[in-house]
């Protein structure tokens, strides 16, 4: 056996696994939760000593349910939500809770960089567009707003590298963090002391680049001590977890998508060129040579949710009694609704939104309701409205020149039968269902394996998932979406002029 932990640093929870490289085995799994604070409007905060902590729970769980030594134990790799920002003195200490990729407080010092360095150009260099996901944005914040915080600053790290710092005392950041924190010029995939100036940080206070599969160190004494790991365990740089979701979920070959439905809804692709475009995040895929431009909803399964906290809880209740999810049971009443919802549309943006308009104004709206409509047309638009949204994610793809071939789903949304229908019926492509896939901690213990030699096949991740149900488009129900797809599309124009 060659066995892997993988560790999943997420917004709502941390993940650990066991991975059986050689036979593509999960061995044993373990999760604690994660607080997520808001302690003022558009806020999303994180204390990283829990994630560490959770970290030094994790293992030790890990270990006894496998069965296993620490010193069976040969490779460890990390993945995280990603911008996380977290601000250390030079102590070590961390100095504020972390900023999360979700936080939406830095508009103002958004627009002072943009008046500062012409877009265009900005994109073109590193890769990204100038908004809210750029770390400068979030240090600027600080500066402003909590100077004695700013004074004290001597490194910022993402969410994993924090933990691989805590592991193994080497002070590294994963090429995806560097790259979406805007750090990165893309011509020589090096660290630029111009663009990190725009954080109004020193060069030394952001550590050098590692690539994914890099080892960076070795767990040490004091980690091994406080974690249940063996000293001198290797450590990989990681990846960004919707990086490592898509990787493991096989998105390998150019054209290949991932549309995963969890908390939040993401879309990445995998290509051969990097084409930086304003409208969508720019990342590394984990095999080197192919990019993963990639596009994130502010919402997707909490949209679902908060829906059904505010108008549904009579149908979570007789859920309940009947012993199913409120979702499932709302899907069984939408059901009954054809496609288009007798011409109500939900636009989704109840956060906001991220890609590809990067409007932190724009809010959600419901059109077209008449008396005769019920909670089931209101379910069935909701569902509708983000297969809307991945559709418009994939109209940007192809005009950037990127051929969407294949599709695949994953996350806990991708268990909606109707939901997937929708998708495949908006879309007008088969939507690949995803079983066994246990999220971002799997490409990172992968990852670990191709660190140290225990496989040289990166596609062989692939093996650790199965195929599920492959959902076929029906080809009469594309008129009746692409109406609604016109009145979503139309619709945000509308509301966006309306604030001018």
């Amino acid at each position: 056996m060659s066995c892997v932990i993988g560790l999943d640093i997420g917004t709502t929870s941390t993940i650990g696994i066991i991975l059986d490289v050689s036979s593509s085995r999960i061995l044993a799994s373990a999760t604690r939760p994660v607080t997520l604070s808001s302690p003022k409007q558009g806020w999303a905060e994180e204390d990283p000593t829990e994630w560490w902590a959770n970290v030094c729970a994790i293992v030790p769980e890990l270990l006894k349910q496998s069965g296993l030594k620490n010193t069976d134990i040969t490779a460890i790799g990390t993945t995280g939500m990603l911008p996380a920002t977290v601000p250390l003195d030079s102590d070590g200490a961390v100095l504020r809770p972390s900023i999360q990729q979700s936080d939406g407080r830095t508009g103002a010092q958004v627009k002072e960089i943009a008046a500062e360095v012409p877009e265009d150009q900005f994109v073109q260099r590193a890769g990204n567009g100038i908004n809210q996901q750029l770390v400068a944005s979030r240090i600027r914040w600080i500066e402003q707003h909590e100077p004695e915080v700013f004074a004290r600053i001597a490194t910022v790290f993402g969410s994993y590298d924090y933990i691989n710092w805590r592991l193994t005392g080497v002070r590294k950041v994963e090429q995806n963090w560097a790259l979406e924190a805007g750090f990165v010029d893309l011509a020589t995939n090096e660290l630029a002391d111009d663009l990190i100036a725009l954080a109004h940080l020193g060069r030394d206070m952001i550590p050098d680049k590692a690539s994914s599969a890099e080892i960076i160190g070795h767990v040490s004494a004091e980690a091994a001590v406080q974690s249940g790991l063996a000293e001198g365990t290797p450590v990989v740089g990681g990846a960004a977890d919707h990086i490592a979701s898509a990787y493991a979920a096989g998105v390998l070959a150019s054209g290949d998508v991932l549309l995963k439905f969890g908390g939040a809804a993401d879309i990445m692709i995998a290509t051969d060129k990097a084409r930086p475009d304003p409208r969508m995040f720019l990342d590394y895929h984990i095999i080197p040579g192919l990019f993963m431009p990639n596009g994130c909803m502010s919402t997707g399964g909490s949209g679902l949710n908060w829906f059904i906290a505010q108008f549904a809880k009579a149908e979570a209740a007789e859920a309940e009694k009947r012993g199913i999810s409120p979702h499932q049971y709302l899907d069984e009443l939408a059901a009954e609704i054809a496609p288009g919802a007798d011409g109500v549309t939900f636009i989704p943006y109840l956060l906001g939104e991220k890609t590809p308009i990067h409007d932190p104004d724009a809010r959600g709206s419901i059109l077209g309701l008449s008396l005769n409509h019920d909670i089931r047309h209101l379910w069935r638009a909701l569902l509708e409205g983000y297969a809307y949204a991945f559709r418009h994610h994939i109209d940007v793809f192809n005009d950037m020149g990127f051929a969407t071939t294949r599709f695949l789903a994953s996350d806990g949304g991708s268990k909606s039968g109707l939901w997937m229908q929708i998708c495949a019926d908006v879309l007008q492509s088969p939507v690949q269902l995803l079983t066994g896939h246990p999220g971002s901690c799997l490409g990172a213990a992968w990852l670990a394996g191709m660190g140290t030699g225990a496989t040289e096949d990166w596609s062989g991740v692939a093996n650790c998932v199965r195929y599920g149900t492959k959902v076929r488009p029906d080809p009469a129900q594309q008129a009746r979406y692409d109406p609604g797809y016109a009145v979503f599309r139309k619709s945000y124009e509308m509301q966006k002029d309306q604030r001018k």
